[in-house]
């Protein structure tokens, strides 16, 4: 299904147009095998498993809703969704959308003139799980739930639902008939899951009943129970596709925090774990994976690769921080030996936002000055090799490496580049030295803040080594491991040591982290011994190869917002190698920190940052879920600035005018070309800097099979089981 509002991030492009330069690049062939790490799952034939058994999958949290539909919904809703509703349309490992036969016999755009018609054919076994069988009653329930009329629904979304005239029944039996008042080029988006018309025909239903369970389903499972900790899930009797290998599935709430005691305990089969938890359990693989482990040495997963033997010893200093060969680490390396690591790139990005809406970086000169001082080649190796992924940025905002359609389009921004980046300031009015009282002011006794020198600050070099592993609670969370001292460059550093990265994509963007324990600004975390804030060393004398710039003698600052929780400590480390970057070409940074609870309400959705890092999912309809991402903001009745999820504030119209047509394009080829056009002018904009797909990192029993780090794909939940 397309991403919901509230799960999506939205980001804009710039305000002025910029003549594009001939992009060149790598670009996606749409019928070809899966990029590497697309996927990595233990394939097995659906006979070799036992055909029983209870598999227990972390969540977050247990779901608030089990409505998809809901602005509560969260990747828990979307699983469990998967399992017990219909899927007219599934994703392969490129996001592809493929129709699903379990529930579609065919769909085909009938007509394109004068109205688009689209005709699903039901497959006729296709039932509820009260026996009645799919309908045109339920699409009917469905887009007028969905449709936007009716406030009393509160969706989070209507995109596609929004551009269709009626639903009716087809001229044969089974068949559903589609008319659309205006064309839609992802129509194959609709009806994803398909919630039956007793839950979509009522209001109160949509809102309150899918909050404690869904007493109707048509999938391989059903739910039996919600409590407060778990969700669980049995065989549909009524199922009529193959049988589901589990008898249960139980969605076992845990945070991302307890998860590594959780699988040692034996409470868990299947989880997403940080780094460190990763690590850990590379350590306990026998021959060469567990020789490598501690220098991200193994090869990217496989698709369909076989399932590792059951076998294995734990290794000496398997566990993380350890400094003894214990009883009680041998026995959790013992316990640990009993899962594998599953790794692919996840379908989510993390990007560094510029908010263009004022001070400095609303001059795009600014922005793209910004943006070719970051070299994204060397952050995106010190996340992703160490786990053994492949480390190419990520050179397109609406498509993953490997989606079809997929191009590099950062040559709009051009290279890493030092001079230019400082040929872009200077035209901007930001230049190195100059004259003036405050400017001598500035270079006596205060610093480029007008503070004395005498005044606090952080301590004078980064600790030698910055370590930082990440949590998986649903958040853009970000990792990474640093050896950096005074100024040392960020390509220098990212050879020496590496950082990782690893998160599961939550319900809505506040979601998107940890939750937050504490909360400050750069000057209040100052403590002897403690690594500096991002730009505190210029303020302290160790700016890097370029002179701090200046205009009208105020030095150019930027106020780099991160949160100050489990997620924060990665994104720090990220953070910090970016203000380093930024450095070189005279530009400081302040990092400030704040609660993680807040993050997202309080400063991201605000525009209450300069730059700040985060991560939003990618999509397999990047013409509708992006379209509200990269809007021009728009001024409202009172003043204020509707910006929907562009939370950089950065737009044009010529980047909205893509995104229209590019939605009315039946013809899927013509329809990517203008996706990508789009992303070329948001890149030119620079409003928001793509690094990096981030490592999806997967803990799975050895001896479960058919399951692993999905990637894109869409779990094929009847076929996940235990090997005989």
């Amino acid at each position: 299904m397309p991403i919901t509002k509230g799960r999506r991030a939205m980001l804009l492009a710039a305000g002025v147009m910029l003549p594009l330069p001939v992009l060149t690049g790598c670009s996606s062939d749409d019928d070809g095998p899966p990029p590497p790490a697309a996927w990595d799952i233990a394939a097995a034939p659906r006979a070799g498993t036992t055909g029983t058994g209870t598999l227990r999958w972390a969540v977050d949290a247990t779901p608030t809703t089990l409505n998809a539909f809901s602005k509560t919904a969260d990747t828990g809703t979307e699983r469990i969704a998967g399992a017990v509703l219909p899927s007219l349309y599934t994703l392969d490992a490129r996001g592809r959308p493929q129709r699903n036969g379990d529930y579609l016999a065919s769909a085909d755009v009938t007509s394109s003139d004068p109205k688009q018609i689209v005709v699903y054919k039901l497959n006729p076994k296709a039932v509820w799980s009260d026996g009645r069988p799919l309908g045109v009653e339920d699409f009917q329930a469905q887009w007028r739930a969905l449709r936007g009329t009716d406030d009393k629904y509160g969706t989070a979304r209507n995109a596609g639902y929004d551009r269709i005239a009626k639903v009716e029944p087809g001229d044969k039996a089974h068949e559903v008939k589609v008319t659309f008042a205006k064309p839609y080029t992802d129509w194959r988006s609709l009806f994803t899951p398909l919630y039956p018309k007793s839950v979509m025909g009522n209001p109160a239903v949509f809102s309150a009943a899918a909050s404690k369970g869904l007493a109707v389903g048509a999938g391989p499972f059903m739910v039996r129970q919600v409590s407060d900790n778990s969700v669980t899930l049995v065989r549909n009797p009524r199922w009529w596709g193959d049988r589901a290998r589990l008898s249960r599935m139980v969605f076992q709430a845990v945070p991302a925090e307890k998860r590594a005691q959780a699988l040692i305990a034996g409470q868990l089969d299947l989880a997403e774990v940080d780094p460190a938890t990763a690590r850990r359990i590379r350590a306990t693989a026998p021959g060469k994976q567990a020789a490598g482990a501690d220098q991200g040495s193994s090869a990217p997963g496989k698709a369909g690769a076989p399932e590792p033997s059951t076998g294995g010893r734990a290794t000496a200093g398997a566990q993380g921080g350890a400094t003894g060969d214990t009883d009680k680490n041998r026995s959790r390396n013992r316990a640990l030996s009993g899962f594998t690591l599953r790794k692919a790139l996840d379908p989510a990005y993390t990007q560094l936002a510029l908010n263009g809406t004022k001070g400095p970086l609303a001059d795009e000169r600014v922005r793209r000055a910004v943006a070719r001082a970051i070299d994204r080649k060397a952050l995106a190796k010190a996340v992703l090799k160490p786990m053994g992924l492949p480390s190419e940025p990520l050179g397109n905002h609406l498509l993953m490496a490997g989606q079809p359609g997929y191009k590099d389009h950062s040559g709009a921004l051009g290279d890493p580049d030092k001079n230019a980046a400082q040929s872009l300031l200077a035209d901007a009015g930001w230049r190195a030295g100059g004259t003036g009282s405050r400017q001598k002011a500035l270079d006596g006794k205060t610093d480029d803040r007008g503070r004395p020198h005498s005044a606090p600050t952080a301590t004078e070099t980064d600790t030698a080594t910055d370590t930082a592993t990440e949590g998986t609670s649903g958040t853009p969370s970000e990792t990474a491991s640093q050896s950096a001292s005074g100024t040392e460059s960020a390509n220098a550093s990212s050879e020496r040591s590496a950082g990782t990265e690893s998160g599961t994509t939550s319900g809505t963007a506040s979601s998107e982290r940890s939750a937050g324990t504490t909360s400050g600004t750069a000057s209040s975390e100052r403590s002897a011994g403690a690594a500096p804030a991002a730009g505190d060393a210029g303020r302290s004398g160790r700016l890097g190869e370029a002179a701090v710039v200046r205009k009208k003698g105020r030095p150019l600052v930027l106020r780099f917002v991160l949160p100050d929780d489990q997620a924060g400590a990665q994104l720090s480390t990220v953070g910090r190698r970016i203000a380093r970057m930024l450095e070189k070409i005279g530009v400081r940074t302040e990092i400030t920190k704040v609660s993680g609870e807040s993050y997202f309400r309080d400063h991201i959705a605000t525009g209450d940052y300069d730059l700040a890092l985060y991560s939003w999912p990618a999509s397999a309809y990047p013409a509708t879920d992006a379209r509200p991402i990269y809007a021009k903001p728009q001024p409202a009745a009172d003043g204020s600035l509707v910006v929907e999820q562009n939370y950089t504030r950065v737009g044009t119209d010529q980047i909205d005018q893509l995104f229209d047509q590019a939605l009315s394009e039946l013809d899927g080829g013509a329809s990517r070309s203008l996706v990508s056009r789009a992303d070329a002018r948001i890149w030119a904009a620079a409003g928001s800097i793509p690094l990096y797909q981030r490592p999806q990192l997967i803990a799975m029993r050895k001896g479960l099979v058919n399951a692993g780090a999905f990637g894109f794909a869409t779990p094929r939940y009847q076929d996940i089981g235990f090997r005989r």
